[in-house]
């Protein structure tokens, strides 16, 4: 087993089998570190948790209701508006975030009467709302309130509300994918059922993990519409909660995210014999072949090749001239769930580009098995990788961009190595045909942006020099020197060189033209 050793990480010998260079020599089940288990005490692990995999990733890219967490308000604000899961009604879901507010005196009292107060509160608030869900936290979970009963007593005095419990602490799995999960199975088994949708087309689906990451799903229902298939429901990006209760008339379940939505699938195929099938909407020959597997389902491949025609015509040659100047630049794929494999491949069919790192914060075993088996040999595998070992991979590997989230991003750039939002997208969306020229352009600028380029410019060497003349308050107190006295007299002399230099830099670079009267480069 070629198992890699982080330097960062020889104090905590268990990491070792949790990263792994894929080699030629290999097959798949010898290049698998471990996956999907708690994180070692130590790591400093950047993973989310079960409640965050639950309400930040599944409930509130629904649209039409209250979001509310059941916990400490430092647990809501930390799943509020990271990501651009938009909407169609005026992005109520992102504008706004609940929580009950508990504090010390609610763990040692019991927080349910506040917790009524709240939803009432709510409600009163926005009268044009009336959906909810709850989202329970460790601090509810620990003190056991009993969330269901009091919705029911709130759906009992105000009956054209309707309510959703997600009982998903914290610590109810080992990462965020253990909240998907548990969010899923609640929805099924609460909510599923309880409405009779209107059917207006022969061809009826539920788009199950679809988030709408800048208009993502808008893209996919224009082919979906185009083929004459009715979208039922979307779990969850810009779902409406009462058409997601409808879920059970679906002919076809069209799936896009397997690791976080696989399970209302298979749930409901047990339930109500709902087929399952997964597509992949990123990337010219997978999304053909998804639309050619639905068009086959439904018997009506014509229409599904007139799209990928069409859309092929268009698109293609502007994919082609980026993946000409793409050609061999190395990338980490760092992405989190499943977009590790819907990516890692077709990124280097269609872009050239060599992916020499591929790691999951919170995948099973399956994610990293389709990763590991798509990207090139020569390539790090890692699971649930901390800051440390990021930073290590990145002076080891020296790639050209990392596409990754948020937080490992902004460690990227601190070492001067150009990032992608791979969760909330730089300038999506990146579904679809010209969703993933889109994507291909957003790499392009990153990988040859001039501003990428200066920040390898170590001003610390300049022939002005940063810190002439650089005096703190403490610096003056070791000295025991007036600092008013100093301070005037260095000041005088700081300011006047700064004004110097100012006049030379706008001489040097002179102001942009005005608004209107900008020349193409």
């Amino acid at each position: 087993m070629p198992y890699h050793e982080f330097e960062c990480s020889k104090c905590i010998p268990e990491r070792i089998k949790h990263a792994v260079d894929k080699t030629p020599a290999e097959n798949l089940s010898d290049a698998l570190p471990l996956g999907y288990l708690n994180t070692i005490p130590g790591t400093l692990s950047e993973r989310g948790c079960a409640y965050c995999g639950a309400k930040h990733v599944i409930g509130t890219p629904m649209k039409d209701v209250i979001h509310l967490s059941h916990g400490p308000i430092g647990c809501t604000y930390d799943t509020w508006q990271t990501k651009r899961y938009i909407s169609d009604n005026d992005n109520f879901q992102l504008k706004y975030t609940f929580a009950s507010d508990m504090k010390e005196k609610h763990i040692v009292f019991g927080a349910e009467k506040v917790l009524k107060d709240n939803i009432i509160e709510a409600f009163k608030a926005f009268p044009h709302i009336k959906r909810m869900s709850i989202y329970q936290t460790c601090a509810s979970a620990l003190i056991g309130d009993d969330i269901k009963a009091v919705a029911q007593e709130v759906m009992e005095e105000m009956p054209d509300v309707d309510i959703f419990i997600c009982n998903s602490p914290g610590f109810a799995g080992p990462s965020q994918s253990g909240g998907h999960h548990k969010i899923n199975i609640a929805w099924v088994n609460d909510k599923v059922g309880q409405v009779e949708p209107k059917i207006t087309s022969d061809y009826v689906i539920n788009y199950v993990g679809e988030y709408n990451i800048q208009g993502d799903q808008e893209v996919m229902q224009d082919y979906f519409k185009r083929m004459g298939i009715q979208v039922l429901s979307t779990f969850t990006g810009n779902g409406s909660y009462d058409d997601l209760r409808a879920m059970h008339r679906a002919h076809l379940n069209v799936l896009e995210c397997a690791r976080s939505a696989e399970y209302i699938c298979n749930e409901l195929r047990k339930r109500y014999g709902i087929p399952r099938m997964d597509i992949d909407g990123c990337g010219f020959g997978p999304l053909a072949s998804s639309l050619r597997k639905i068009g086959l389902f439904f018997g009506i491949e014509d229409r599904a090749e007139a799209i990928i025609e069409e859309e092929t015509k268009r698109w293609k040659p502007e994919l082609d001239w980026y993946a000409a100047r793409l050609q061999g630049k190395k990338v980490c794929l760092w992405p989190g769930g499943s977009k590790l494999w819907h990516w890692a491949h077709v990124i280097h069919e269609e872009m050239g580009l060599e992916v020499v790192s591929v790691y999951t914060k919170f995948g099973h075993q399956g994610d990293m098995e389709k990763g590991i088996s798509r990207c090139e040999a020569g390539a790090l595998a890692i699971d649930d990788p901390n800051e440390l070992e990021g930073l290590e991979a990145m002076y080891k590997l020296k790639p050209d961009l990392i596409i990754t989230g948020k937080r490992p991003g902004e460690v990227a750039k601190k070492i001067r190595v150009p990032y992608l939002n791979a969760h909330a997208y730089h300038n999506g969306p990146y579904k679809g045909f010209e969703g993933w020229v889109r994507f291909a352009r957003d790499i392009y600028n990153a990988v040859y942006s001039p501003i990428h380029k200066l920040a390898f410019v170590d001003i610390s060497k300049d022939a002005i020099s940063t810190d002439k003349n650089f005096v703190t308050r403490q610096m003056l107190s070791d000295k025991d020197i007036d600092p008013a006295v100093v301070n005037s007299k260095e000041l005088h002399e700081y300011t006047g060189e700064f004004d110097s230099i100012k006049k030379l830099r706008n001489k040097e670079y002179p102001k942009f033209p005005q608004k209107g009267k900008l020349t193409a480069v």
